[in-house]
C-alpha cells in the first residue's frame, strides 16, 4: 500500500510523493516562546514527531526543521512585565521546551532555527517580494498585498468579502489600502528590539519568517508543511502567498494539520480555568501516559483531555511496561528466536495502519491486540515451551512499534515504578500504611492463618492495591 496523506490545500488523501525519490524535506511550525508549553503544543509535537518517525521508517532521508519564533509582540510584552530581556526571557523558555519534548519522547529536529539568527535572510525576502510588486512601504512598515495573489485564501477556504469587517486590527495601527493587508516588516517602537533595514529600524513580522526560514533550510519547494489547525489562518494562508511572491512558485506540497485539543468537551482557555501545561499533567501522570493519550486518536481529529482518559492512557502504558518486563523474564530462562513469518505479518499490518495518513488511533489498537497475546503467552510459559517463541515475537514486535510511535522505549521496571509513584501521590493514600498491611498478611500467611490473610487483602483491595505474590516475594502495586 502507498503512503497517502490528508493535504489540507486539496482537502483529499493524495498518495505522497517527494518531490526528490527517497528524500523528504519537512517543516512545522514551533513554538513562540514567552511560556511554557500546553497540551496543545504537545498535540502537534507528538503528531509530527510520529510522522518523521515513521517515514524514516519507511526508508526515507528526511529533513526536519522546526523554528522558535524569539521575538513578538507576546515574547516583548511578557518581557517587560517580568523586567527582563527579550533574549534571556527566551533562552529560559527555548530550555524550556526541549525539557518538555525530552519528557514526551519528542526528538529535536534536525534544524531548529531562531528568527532572531536570520534577520539577514529575512530582510533579503522582503525585497524580493517588493522587487516583484507584491508589497509596498507605508511609513516604516512593510504591506503584502494579498490582492497580488489569485489564489489567496485557497488554503483555509475563507471568502474574503466576509472576513473584511474589523480586519484592519489584523495590521495594527496604520491604515493600509486594503483592511486585510498584513505587515511583513514593523517600524521600531520605543523600548522594543530593532534591527536595520532599507525601510528603517523595525522588525519581522510574524509570518514572513517562517518562508524565509524554510526555504533557507529546505529550498523555495519543499514536500510537507505541518501544524495545528489554527494556524492555517491566518499564519500558513500568509506564508504561502509571500513565499509564491518572493519566488514564483507553490512552495509547499503536501500542507498536514492537526486537530484541536478539548478538556471535558469544551474549548481549552485559561478564561475557562481548563488550560495545561505540559508540566502540570506530567507532574501528575507519567508523560509516556500523555503521548500515549494523544495517539490514540488520529492526528487530524480533535481529541478531548481529562483525568479519565489520560488515567487510562497511563494504565495502558504500564500494561505495556509489565507485558516487556515479564517477557524478559521468560526469555531469560528459556531463550527462543522470534518467529520471522509472524513478525512480518504485524509489521505489514502496523504499516498498513501507518501508511492511512498516519493513524495512530489503528496502530495502537493493534499495540494493544500484541500486548493482550504477549501477557497471555507469558502467563502460559510454564505449559507450553513452544510459547517462548510467541513472547519473543511479540515482545520484538511491540518495542518495533514502540520505537516508531515513541513509546515502550524506557526501562522497563523504572518506567512501572514511576507511575506507581505518581498513582499513589493521586491517591493520598501512605505508602508506610500499605507496607504495614502488606506486612501483616505476610506474617498471617507465614503463621499459616489464612482468614486472616485473606481479611487484609480484602482490605487492601478495598484501597485500590493489589498484592502479588510472586517467587522474589510479595510486591503490591494500586489498580
Amino acid at each position: 500500500m502507498a503512503l497517502k496523506v490528508f493535504n489540507t490545500l486539496s482537502r483529499a488523501k493524495e498518495d505522497f510523493e517527494p518531490l526528490i525519490p527517497g528524500k523528504v524535506r519537512m517543516y512545522v511550525c514551533g513554538v513562540t516562546v514567552y511560556d511554557y508549553c500546553h497540551i496543545g503544543h504537545a498535540r502537534a509535537y507528538v503528531a509530527f514527531d510520529v510522522v518523521q518517525r515513521f517515514l524514516r521508517w519507511r526508508g526515507f532521508d528526511v529533513t526536519y526543521v522546526r523554528n522558535f519564533t524569539d521575538v513578538d509582540d507576546k515574547i516583548i510584552r511578557r518581557a517587560n512585565e517580568v523586567g527582563v530581556g527579550v533574549t534571556e526571557l527566551t533562552d529560559r523558555f527555548i530550555a524550556a521546551f526541549h525539557e518538555d519534548m525530552e519528557a514526551l519522547g519528542v526528538a529535536t529536529a534536525d534544524v531548529e532555527p531562531r528568527v532572531t539568527g536570520h534577520i539577514p535572510q529575512i530582510i533579503a525576502t522582503i525585497q524580493r517580494i517588493l522587487d516583484r510588486g507584491h508589497a509596498y512601504v507605508l511609513g516604516g512598515d512593510v504591506y503584502f498585498d494579498i490582492q497580488s495573489f489569485p489564489a489567496y485564501l485557497g488554503l483555509s477556504g475563507r471568502k474574503l468579502d466576509d472576513m473584511q469587517a474589523g480586519a484592519s486590527d489584523r495590521v495594527g495601527e496604520k491604515a493600509t489600502r486594503h483592511p486585510m493587508f498584513f505587515a511583513l516588516w514593523k517600524a521600531a517602537k520605543e523600548g522594543e528590539p530593532y534591527w536595520d533595514s532599507p525601510w528603517g529600524r523595525g522588525r519581522p513580522g510574524w509570518h514572513i519568517e517562517c518562508s524565509t526560514m524554510s526555504a533557507l533550510y529546505l529550498g523555495e519547494v519543499f514536500d510537507i508543511h505541518g501544524g495545528g489547525m489554527d494556524l492555517v489562518f491566518p499564519h500558513h494562508e500568509n506564508e504561502r502567498a509571500q513565499s509564491w511572491a518572493a519566488s514564483g512558485r507553490e512552495f509547499v506540497r503536501y500542507w498536514l494539520h492537526n486537530g484541536f485539543v478539548q478538556v471535558d468537551k469544551e474549548k481549552m482557555s485559561k478564561s475557562l480555568g481548563n488550560f495545561f501545561t505540559i508540566r502540570q499533567v506530567v507532574e501528575r501522570f507519567h508523560p509516556e501516559s500523555l503521548r500515549y493519550f494523544l495517539l490514540t486518536t488520529h492526528y487530524r481529529s480533535p481529541i478531548n483531555f481529562n483525568d479519565a482518559a489520560i488515567g487510562e492512557a497511563e494504565n495502558r502504558v504500564e500494561y505495556l511496561y509489565d507485558g516487556i518486563a515479564a517477557a524478559r523474564a521468560v526469555l531469560e530462562k528459556a531463550p527462543a528466536e522470534p518467529d520471522a513469518a509472524e513478525l512480518a505479518a504485524i509489521r505489514d499490518r502496523f504499516a498498513s495502519a501507518m501508511d492511512d495518513d498516519f493513524n495512530t488511533a489503528a496502530a495502537i489498537a493493534g499495540l494493544a491486540e500484541d500486548a493482550r497475546g504477549l501477557n497471555e503467552a507469558v502467563a502460559m510459559k510454564g505449559k507450553d515451551p513452544r510459547k517462548s517463541v510467541r513472547v519473543a515475537t511479540l515482545a520484538r514486535a511491540i518495542l518495533d512499534q514502540g520505537a516508531v510511535m515513541g513509546l515502550c522505549q524506557r526501562d522497563p521496571a523504572a518506567t512501572v515504578a514511576e507511575i506507581q509513584a505518581r498513582k499513589l501521590a493521586r491517591s493520598g493514600l501512605d505508602r508506610a500504611v500499605i507496607d504495614a498491611l502488606v506486612g501483616e498478611r505476610t506474617a498471617a500467611r507465614a503463621a499459616r492463618d489464612f482468614a486472616a490473610a485473606d481479611g487484609v487483602r480484602a482490605k487492601l483491595l478495598a484501597m485500590g492495591v493489589q498484592v502479588m505474590d510472586t517467587p522474589e516475594g510479595t510486591r503490591w502495586k494500586l489498580a
